[in-house]
């Protein structure tokens, strides 16, 4: 069956994609292979030049890829150039750092040398999402790519078009033929690209059911995986909060991309000395908010990608507001063609609802009053998730002692989470685990292979340099 890509903003169909047969998928996946084989035997300067390149034609074509991301999963197009300058960004930062992130790394032993070499694992596969179409690739393939592996990408069937602009792109900067290779497949050849033997990692970022499937996939074929999975973040306002600063980003921080991210602040915890004002300053931002138009240079808040996460999200909301929630704005679908759904905010939401155990993608805002701040602590951690987390308060070393209790795997005071390619980034419990980014990331991408060398040892020596060396106590 072909995938298709839809206009989410009228409903539009914008272009259909035959899908490979798993022979055609057999020939791409050798083709791989054989381009990972001479990719790894180039030096890093090699590398980083054509990466460098990749840079310099994404930065040229913003316009045009942004437009893709925002015809094809509906980003306002000013937040969608926004996302490919940052695809640009790892790059360069790539180009400039995977040598020393991967520089061999001498441990003293009973060698004479020995020493950490950071090698490729082979051909990693992508499992990658649609609400990110461009930054979720390029921030995994830029590292796996330097590191020396091949890349495949198994991007979100909305996205087509995105998938195809970044490998025309690679090619266009000059990467073998091969190396980087976009699989337009239905998901019943997934198995197949995992259980070939090239295929070394694979890299998911997803769903939690996405995240199960795979796992349990890279199980079964022994492949190393990593899963940056879904999240329900706190955004925990203390009592002594810089008000217009909290309520200013926290907008951001759940109506960006239209509050389809993982990353987003979902959960807005308030303890009572400031809950009153933080909501009412809050809600009259929210009610600020231009919906419309993602290709509208104004528009802050375009659709749902798709009309059945829209139809998901307002299963949540009803089943929150039906469990004793109180809806301050919106909280019903935008009339009229397309799949908007309006800014919207929901009150004092009790224990065990939908809102408090699963995550809502797309721009609802869940606001949950504090007893007190030990509470507050408690309750952003009751989540299963654990991807990030934000504090605000005026006292940073407080705000930050704060921050150290989340169940997270990012925690940021008096910031919104995001991610940045000098810092890891990733999440615990159901949130997944492995890095991304960072030489943390790269790393991910690697093995690490120990090299142990009896320096200066020839055969007939072993017995004197034995019993020199009796008293030594050894490990292994």
């Amino acid at each position: 069956m072909p995938l298709l890509s839809l206009n989410p903003a009228n409903g539009q169909s914008i272009a259909t994609h035959p899908t490979w047969t798993a022979a055609e998928l057999n020939d791409a996946l050798e083709r791989a292979a054989r381009a990972q084989t001479a990719w790894r035997t180039l030096d890093f300067g090699q590398r980083a030049e054509l990466l460098s390149q990749v840079a310099t034609l994404l930065r040229e074509q913003t316009g045009s890829l942004a437009l893709l991301a925002t015809q094809e999963m509906g980003r306002p197009l000013a937040e969608a150039r926004g996302e490919v300058e940052k695809c640009a960004l790892v790059c360069d930062y790539y180009a400039v750092h995977a040598e020393p992130f991967l520089e061999e790394e001498p441990i003293p032993s009973d060698a004479g040398k020995s020493y950490v070499r950071y090698e490729p694992l082979g051909v990693v596969l992508g499992v990658m999402p649609w609400n990110f179409p461009f930054w979720q690739v390029f921030r995994f393939a830029a590292p796996a790519l330097m590191a020396g592996n091949a890349v495949l990408l198994k991007h979100a069937p909305n996205v087509q078009l995105c998938a195809q602009a970044i490998e025309r792109l690679l090619t266009e900067a000059g990467l073998p033929a091969g190396l980087f290779l976009n699989l337009p497949i239905e998901v019943e050849l997934v198995e197949q690209v995992v259980a070939h033997p090239a295929v070394q990692a694979v890299a998911v970022t997803g769903s939690e059911r996405t995240g199960r499937v795979m796992a349990a996939l890279a199980g079964k074929h022994l492949k190393k995986i990593s899963l940056e999975l879904g999240g329900s973040d706190p955004f925990v306002v203390l009592a002594d909060a810089d008000l217009d600063l909290a309520v200013a980003r926290a907008v951001q921080a759940r109506f960006g991309n239209s509050g389809q991210a993982c990353i987003a602040a979902k959960r807005f915890i308030v303890v009572p000395e400031i809950a009153e004002a933080f909501v009412s300053a809050f809600v009259a931002r929210v009610g600020s908010l231009k919906v419309g138009d993602p290709a509208n240079e104004h528009t802050q808040v375009g659709p749902l990608a798709r009309e059945d996460l829209r139809t998901q999200l307002q299963a949540q909301v009803d089943a929150t507001l039906a469990a004793g929630a109180i809806a301050l704005l919106g909280c019903q679908p935008q009339a009229g063609r397309g799949y908007f759904y309006p800014p919207s905010v929901i009150d004092q939401v009790p224990s065990g609802c939908v809102a408090r155990q699963e995550e809502l993608f797309g721009p609802v805002a869940v606001i949950i009053r504090a007893a007190d701040e030990e509470d507050a602590v408690r309750i952003a951690n009751e989540t299963r998730f654990g991807l990030g987390a934000s504090v605000w308060g005026r006292d940073y070393a407080h705000a930050e002692q704060v921050a150290l209790r989340m169940e997270s795997g990012l925690a940021f005071v008096n910031g919104v989470v995001k991610s940045d390619p000098r810092l890891p980034f990733g999440g615990i419990k159901a949130s997944g685990f492995g890095r991304e980014l960072s030489y943390h990331g790269i790393r991910e991408f690697c093995q690490a292979k120990t090299v142990w060398v009896r320096d200066g040892w020839t055969p007939g020596t072993e017995r004197r340099r034995g019993d020199r060396r009796r008293g030594d106590r050894r490990i292994g």
